[in-house]
C-alpha cells in the first residue's frame, strides 16, 4: 500500500499544475474533464527560447533545440553542428529539489540532411518513505529520462521532413524494494515531422514565413505494475506558422503561433446513482453514459482521440492549446521574446504569459525564460529556465558543392 501511496502521490504532483482542477480516469463528469497521461515530462518545454514564445516552436528558425519542437527544422539549420544545455527548476513555488534537464547535439550531414540526439532527465526530488506504522524507512529520488535519435533531411528546396525514435524510461519508486509487483515504466516513442519555409518579399521587406507540424511521443503505453494498468503516453499533434520579418540589415521581429492537441482518449461521463456513486456493470466496471471507454489499444485511443469527447465536437475544440509569441533580434546578437499559453478551463485552465532574452557571441549563445501565470498561487509561476547553445561553422563557411 505504501508503494501504491508514493506512486500515484508523484503522479498527481507532475499533473499538478496542468490539472489542478481535474481528476483522472473513472471521474469525468460534465464541465471540467482534463486529460491525463503517463510520462508527462516529454512534452514539457524543455528549453528557454520555445518557453519565452508561449510554449511555441514548431516553426520557429531552426536550432539545437528543434529534437524537441519540430524535428524536420534541423535540416535547414545553419551550422554545421552543436550542442546544447538546459536546465529549469520544476515547481520551485511548491518543492526546492525537482529540476528538469536537457541535453542536445546535433550534426550536419550534408546540405540537406542531418541528424542529432538528446537526453531529458527529470529529477522528482526526495521522498520520506514510512511504514504502515508511520515510521521512516528510508528516502528514495524518483527519476525519469528519455533519449532520442533524430534524422532530418529537405525532401525539396522549401520542405524537409524528420523522424526521430524515443527511449522513455520513468521510476517513480527510486530504489525501493518493498513493492515486488510494481517496476519502472518503459516505452517507446517516435516522432515525425514537416516544415516549411519561402522567403517573400512583403511590402518591401525580406521576409521568411514558415509552416510545421510535428507529432510527438506516439508510442507504446506505460505500465508500472501489470499490462491490465496501462497509460497513454503524451501523443501530442502541433501545428503552426511564424513570419519573420527583417527591418533592416540589423533589425528582424517574428511572429509566431502555435496550436497543440493530445492525441489521447478523453474521459468519459459516467453514470451514477442518486448518491452520486459510479454504477458498475457484473465485471465491477464503470457503465459510460457518454463518450468512450479510454482504456483501449494505443492506435485506437491515438486516432480516436480526435471523435471522443463526451460532449461533442465543443469539447473537442477545448482541448486545443494556442500559443502565440514574439522575437525581436538585433544584429543576430542580442535577443527579447515575450508570449502567452492558452488552455481552457475545462481542461486543465494553464493561462500565463512569458518573456525571455537571448545573446550570441561567436560560437556561445545563452538564452532565459520567465513564467508569469495569469492568475495566482500557480504552482508553474516564477518558472526560470536558462539554456547555453554552442554552435559551430556556420553555413556561410561550409562546402557548398554538394
Amino acid at each position: 500500500m505504501q508503494i501504491i501511496k508514493v506512486i500515484l502521490f508523484f503522479i498527481s504532483i507532475l499533473w499538478l499544475p496542468i490539472f489542478a482542477k481535474g481528476q483522472v480516469r473513472v471521474t469525468g463528469q460534465e464541465g471540467d474533464n482534463p486529460i491525463s497521461v503517463a510520462v508527462p515530462f516529454v512534452s514539457f518545454a524543455p528549453d528557454s527560447r520555445g518557453s519565452a514564445l508561449g510554449d511555441a516552436g514548431v516553426a520557429t528558425s531552426p536550432d539545437a533545440h528543434s529534437i524537441h519542437w519540430n524535428n524536420a527544422k534541423l535540416a535547414f539549420i545553419d551550422f554545421s553542428s552543436g550542442f546544447s544545455f538546459s536546465y529549469s527548476p520544476w515547481l520551485g513555488n511548491i518543492v526546492d529539489d525537482m529540476s528538469l534537464n536537457y541535453l542536445t547535439y546535433y550534426k550536419r550531414i550534408d546540405q540537406i540532411q542531418a541528424f542529432g540526439i538528446s537526453m531529458r532527465y527529470f529529477d522528482l526530488g526526495e521522498i520520506q518513505l514510512t511504514d504502515v506504522t508511520g515510521l521512516p524507512i528510508g528516502i528514495e529520488n524518483p527519476r525519469e529520462l528519455s533519449f532520442d535519435a533524430t534524422y532530418s533531411r529537405k525532401l525539396t528546396e522549401n520542405l524537409s521532413g524528420g523522424l526521430s525514435i524515443r527511449y522513455i524510461w520513468s521510476n517513480l519508486l527510486g530504489n525501493s524494494t518493498g513493492a515486488p509487483s510494481a517496476n519502472s515504466g518503459k516505452s517507446l516513442a517516435f516522432d515525425l515531422g514537416f516544415y516549411y519555409i519561402k522567403p517573400l518579399v512583403i511590402r518591401g521587406l525580406d521576409t521568411d514565413f514558415s509552416l510545421g507540424a510535428h507529432i510527438s511521443n506516439l508510442g507504446q503505453k506505460i505500465s508500472y505494475t501489470s499490462e491490465e494498468f496501462e497509460d497513454f503516453t503524451p501523443a501530442n499533434l502541433r501545428i503552426g506558422t511564424a513570419l519573420k520579418m527583417n527591418l533592416d540589415q540589423y533589425n528582424s521581429f517574428t511572429f509566431i503561433f502555435d496550436i497543440n492537441k493530445l492525441l489521447v482518449p478523453t474521459p468519459p461521463i459516467y453514470a451514477r446513482d442518486f448518491d452520486g456513486t459510479i454504477i458498475r456493470d457484473s465485471n465491477d466496471n464503470p457503465i459510460i453514459s457518454s463518450g468512450k471507454d479510454p482504456n483501449r489499444p494505443f492506435i485506437s485511443g491515438t486516432f480516436g482521440s480526435f471523435n471522443d469527447a463526451p460532449n461533442g465536437f465543443s469539447e473537442e475544440m477545448q482541448e486545443l492549446t494556442f500559443s502565440v509569441g514574439t522575437e525581436y533580434w538585433y544584429g543576430e546578437m542580442v535577443a527579447a521574446r515575450v508570449g502567452y499559453f492558452y488552455e481552457h478551463e475545462n481542461k486543465g485552465a494553464r493561462k500565463y504569459f512569458t518573456v525571455g532574452f537571448g545573446v550570441r557571441y561567436s560560437t556561445f549563445g545563452l538564452d532565459l525564460s520567465y513564467l508569469i501565470p495569469q492568475e495566482q498561487n500557480n504552482p508553474l509561476g516564477d518558472t526560470l529556465r536558462l539554456s547555453f547553445l554552442f554552435n559551430f561553422n556556420k553555413k556561410e563557411t561550409l562546402d557548398t558543392s554538394s
